[in-house]
C-alpha cells in the first residue's frame, strides 16, 4: 500500500476509534438513564432519581470527550479525504449536515436540561426530558451510520457531468436496505457497553461494600439490559446484518471466515490462522456445512471463497479483517453467557452475594469496547480496497497536497492529545464512582463525659 494512503487511513482509524469510544458509552446509557427515570416516576422513589442522576454525569462527562475528539473527524474530510469529500459530498453532505443541525442540538439541549432542571421541572417533566436525550442521542447515530451505509452500499445517487456523485432520491438515502439492520445491530451494540458498564459498577460497590443499595439497582438493570442486547446482537440484527453481507458484498465474507477456495456446504470457522500467501487457513477449527446453511438456509449450498474474485477486488488485510470478525463473535458468546449466568443468579436471589462471580461482572467491564472497536474494524476495513463500494476506490480518495510528512506530524500530535484526555476521562470517571451516586454522611464521633470543672 501506498505509505501516504497507508498514513491517511491509520490517521482516520486513530481518530475515530477513539472517539468511539464516548460515542457507544453515551448512546448506551441514554437508554439506561431513560429506565432509571422511567422507574421514579412510576414508583415515587427518590433513589432511582439520584442513581440516575449519577449516570447523568457519566453521560456528560462522555458527552464532552465526544464532541472534543469528533470535531477534528469533520475536517478530516478535508485535510485527509478531500478527493472523496469532493466526489461524494453532494450526497453525504445531506446526512451529516442533518447530524449537526437537528441531533447533536437536541441531544446537547436537553443534555443541560437533564443536568440542571432537576429542581426547576416537574418529575414527568424531566422524565420527558431524558426521553428526548435519548431520541437526539440515537438520531444522531442513526445519521452518522446512514452515511456509513450509503458508502457501503451506494443508492439513490446519479453521476454528474463532471464525475461527481449527487444525490438523486433522498428517501432512496435514508431507506437504504443497508441500513436498517445495520444500524440496529449498532445501537443494540452500545447497549450491551451501557449495561456491562452499569453492571460493573454495580458489582464494585457490592464487592466494597459501599453505596450496596445503588449497586444492587445498577447490577439488576446493567444485566438484564446486557443479556436483552447480547441475545438481539446475536438475532435478529446480527443473523440480517451478515445477510447484507453475503448478499452484497461476498468477498467480504469470505475474508471473514477465511474462506479461500469456492465451497459447497463450506463449513464455519471458529479459529484459524489465515495465510494470504499461502492462500490457506492454518490450524482451522470448523464445524462442518454450517456457513452454508447460517448464510442461504441450505447445508449444501455454495458460498464463494476469495478465489472467486479479482485480485484487485479482495481486501487489502485479509488476516485483519478475519481476526477482528472472530474477536467480534467470541466477545459476544461470552457477553450472552456472562448476562444470562447473571440473570439466572439475580432470578434465584443470589447475584448480590455471589462475591466470586461479582468478580467476573466487574472484570468484564473492558470487553464490550474491544468487541464494538472490532466490529467496526471488519466491516471498515472488509470493505475495502473500495471507499464507496463499487464506485471509489480508497486509493482514489486522499487529499492530493498533504504531504505524508505532515499527516504523521498530525497524527502524533493526535495521539499526544488524545492521550491526555484518555487520562482525563480516566480521572474524572474514577472521581465520579469514589463519590458516588450521593454524599455519605460524615461519621459521628463517641465523645467522652464532659470534665469535670472545679
Amino acid at each position: 500500500m501506498d505509505s501516504i494512503l497507508a498514513l491517511h487511513r491509520l490517521h482516520f482509524a486513530f481518530t475515530v476509534t477513539f472517539h468511539y469510544v464516548f460515542v457507544q458509552m453515551t448512546m448506551g446509557l441514554a437508554l439506561l438513564i431513560f429506565v432509571l427515570k422511567t422507574m421514579a416516576l412510576k414508583t415515587g422513589n427518590d433513589h432511582y432519581n439520584k442513581a440516575a442522576r449519577f449516570w447523568i454525569k457519566f453521560f456528560a462527562i462522555g458527552f464532552a470527550l465526544g464532541v472534543v475528539t469528533g470535531i477534528p473527524m469533520e475536517f478530516q474530510f478535508g485535510t485527509n479525504w478531500a478527493k472523496f469529500s469532493k466526489a461524494a459530498g453532494g450526497v453525504i453532505g445531506q446526512t451529516l449536515a442533518m447530524e449537526g443541525v437537528f441531533s447533536f442540538f437536541l441531544e446537547s439541549t436537553f443534555l443541560g436540561l437533564l443536568l440542571f432542571g432537576e429542581k426547576r421541572l416537574s418529575p414527568r417533566a424531566h422524565w420527558a426530558v431524558s426521553l428526548l436525550m435519548l431520541i437526539g442521542t440515537w438520531l444522531s447515530a442513526f445519521f452518522i451510520v446512514a452515511t456509513n451505509a450509503w458508502m457501503q452500499h451506494p443508492v439513490g445517487y446519479k453521476v454528474a457531468a463532471n464525475g461527481d456523485l449527487v444525490l438523486e432520491s433522498f428517501w432512496a438515502l435514508l431507506l437504504n436496505p443497508w441500513l436498517g439492520w445495520m444500524y440496529a445491530h449498532t445501537v443494540i451494540g452500545t447497549v450491551v457497553t451501557g449495561g456491562f458498564l452499569m453492571a460493573s459498577v454495580g458489582a464494585f460497590y457490592l464487592l466494597n461494600r459501599k453505596f450496596e443499595e445503588y449497586g444492587r439497582t445498577y447490577l439488576r438493570v446493567g444485566v438484564i439490559a446486557g443479556a436483552v442486547a447480547s441475545v438481539l446482537m446475536l438475532f435478529p440484527t446480527g443473523d440480517r446484518q451478515g445477510y447484507n453481507v453475503a448478499h452484497h458484498q461476498p468477498v467480504t465474507l469470505a475474508a471473514m471466515e477465511g474462506l479461500f477456495e469456492t465451497q459447497e456446504g463450506a463449513p464455519l470457522v471458529i479459529l484459524g490462522q489465515p495465510d494470504p500467501e499461502k492462500r490457506k487457513l492454518d490450524n482451522p477449527a470448523m464445524i462442518p456445512r454450517l456457513l452454508s446453511f447460517l448464510t442461504y438456509k441450505r447445508w449444501e449450498a455454495e458460498v464463494k471463497g476469495l478465489d472467486a474474485f479479482p485480485k484487485e477486488d479482495l481486501p487489502d488485510n485479509i488476516p485483519l479483517v478475519f481476526y477482528s470478525y472472530h474477536i467480534m463473535v467470541g466477545l459476544g458468546t461470552i457477553f450472552i453467557a456472562v448476562s444470562l449466568v447473571s440473570v439466572l443468579l439475580l432470578w434465584k436471589k443470589r447475584l448480590y452475594t455471589a462475591r466470586a462471580w461479582l468478580w467476573v461482572v466487574m472484570l468484564a467491564l473492558p470487553f464490550p469496547f474491544i468487541a464494538n472497536t472490532a466490529g467496526w474494524t471488519t466491516a471498515e476495513v472488509g470493505r475495502q480496497p473500495w471507499l464507496i463500494y463499487g464506485l471509489m476506490r480508497t486509493v482514489d480518495g486522499p487529499s492530493a497536497h498533504v504531504s505524508s510528512g505532515n499527516t504523521m506530524f498530525t497524527l502524533i500530535g493526535f495521539m499526544g492529545m488524545y492521550a491526555l484526555l484518555g487520562i482525563l476521562f480516566l480521572f474524572l470517571t474514577a472521581r465520579e464512582i469514589e463519590h458516588g451516586p450521593e454524599p455519605v454522611a460524615p461519621k459521628t464521633a463517641i465523645r467522652g463525659p464532659e470534665p469535670v470543672r472545679l
